[in-house]
């Protein structure tokens, strides 16, 4: 069965079914991890403890402004910025050390930082997608391209390795067609396709695997191989990924389409298709964000998209991105955070609209303020008052007419993977749910799961 006659009847699991004992224990210590972050300054300064902590949240405030001067602003704006957000925390510490609080404010951090995370991994979810043993293709094709990653084709040895492998490896040279070349492989009697490249490379060949239902591998050989990372692939054995070219298992995964053009991670609008078109970015991804994001912005060239997500409408956004399956945290162009899941037959949607520096800086302290805004749906319509629309698709950056449909595909993409694979593991919920913390934490042993099913 082809992209276009996958199964999307199936159910979508949201929320959260806890696996057993070992959530059950961890929500139990996030809540006494909480408690004792409360206990601690309040047996150490007593009521004066509400005032200290006043104090501390003053001071990552205006440490959360300076950091927002540093990154939107220029000139002296960006110095006094860069100046706060290192000055406010240094003066709350030397307060606390001068009032003897220093360790019990240390030691109340700790306790919050473990209670916070132990809570998201009670929530984690349990779900692992479905995996069959894979048969030992007879024509296995892999495309290779010594570009990408600085050179990670030649430096693993990886050509010679798959064609010991019994592979037939085709090397791409500059201005092939890389989605005739999948078709041609199948067309001459390849079984699977493999790709040894970046995101952008690996998406066209998904592309082409999921319409003529062939199996599709990922061998990390690009810079950044989000997707591989999310299947759990490890990116600094690239070696390792070749046993999927001859055995390993198969899973099924989702794709996801900005109008014609396929993506296995995200297609970036706004802000983010603008920092990625920047020739600077893919050298020094951190510095060309810093350096482009005041104009982009907060001057004359920040962008105004809208979108429409499930029924919902929302208007003047600088920065918008659309992900294959949601992320677990808030996103950033170049580190995104990962997945969970890549079967969920939904868009992750995050969008940012800040129309002032206060906007920015609540922003920044709170993620869960206004100026961020994080849904899923299966679809979602992309506007700009344009003809077209800049657009960066798995970090490529291109020109789509407006207005842009986003989709996904679900279940479309057949894909091999190593049976032992170091970040097979559960990924962190995106948020500490307290209240679900709480009855996780209140469950029995041996107690029934928590989940609900949206047919």
């Amino acid at each position: 069965m082809g992209a276009r006659g996958a199964d999307t009847s199936r159910r979508r699991v949201r929320g959260v079914a806890p696996g057993g004992e070992g959530d059950t224990a961890l929500a139990r210590i996030a809540l006494l991890a909480l408690s004792a972050c409360i206990l601690v300054p309040l047996v150490a300064a007593g009521l004066r403890s509400v005032l200290w902590a006043s104090i501390g949240i003053a001071g990552l405030a205006l440490a959360a402004v300076g950091v927002w001067w540093a990154l939107a602003r220029t000139g002296v704006a960006r110095i006094i910025g860069t100046t706060l957000s290192v000055a406010a925390p240094l003066t709350v510490l030397a307060l606390y050390a001068a009032a003897g609080l220093l360790g019990p404010a240390l030691l109340s951090s700790g306790l919050l930082v473990l209670a916070v995370v132990a809570a998201r991994w009670a929530l984690a979810p349990a779900h692992h997608p479905h995996e069959e043993v894979a048969g030992t293709p007879r024509h296995p094709w892999v495309l290779m391209n010594r570009r990408s990653g600085g050179g990670k084709v030649d430096r693993f040895h990886l050509v010679d390795k798959a064609r010991a492998a019994g592979c037939r490896v085709h090397v791409l040279d500059p201005g092939q067609d890389v989605t005739a070349l999948a078709r041609q492989a199948v067309a001459d009697g390849a079984d699977l396709l493999g790709v040894a490249g970046g995101d952008g490379t690996q998406a066209l060949v998904a592309d082409v695997a999921a319409h003529l239902d062939v199996p599709f591998a990922v061998i990390p050989a690009g810079t950044r191989n989000h997707f591989a990372l999310d299947l759990g692939i490890d990116r600094d054995d690239p070696v390792a990924a070749l046993e999927a070219l001859t055995g390993g298992v198969e899973l099924r995964v989702d794709l996801a389409y900005a109008a014609h053009r396929v993506f296995v991670n995200n297609a970036s609008f706004g802000t983010y298709a603008a920092v990625v078109n920047d020739p600077a970015y893919r050298d020094a991804k951190a510095h060309t964000v810093l350096q482009t994001l005041p104009g982009l912005l907060t001057g004359d060239s920040a962008p105004a998209l809208r979108v429409t997500a499930n029924g919902r409408h929302i208007a003047g956004l600088q920065a918008l991105l659309v992900s294959n399956n949601p992320y677990g945290r808030a996103v950033d162009v170049s580190h995104p955070g990962r997945r969970g899941r890549l079967d969920t037959g939904l868009l992750g949607v995050a969008c940012v609209r800040v129309a002032s520096t206060a906007e920015a800086a609540r922003l920044a302290s709170r993620p869960r303020s206004g100026g961020l805004v994080r849904l899923t749906a299966d679809e979602v319509l992309v506007e700009a008052g344009t003809a077209t629309v800049p657009a960066g698709i798995d970090g490529e950056y291109v020109d789509l007419p407006c207005p842009v449909v986003c989709r996904s595909t679900p279940g479309a993409l057949r894909v091999r993977v190593p049976r032992h694979r170091p970040g097979r593991s559960r990924s962190p919920a995106p948020t500490a749910d307290w209240p679900r913390v709480t009855r996780l934490a209140l469950r029995r042993p041996g107690g029934g799961n928590e989940m609900e099913i949206h047919p």
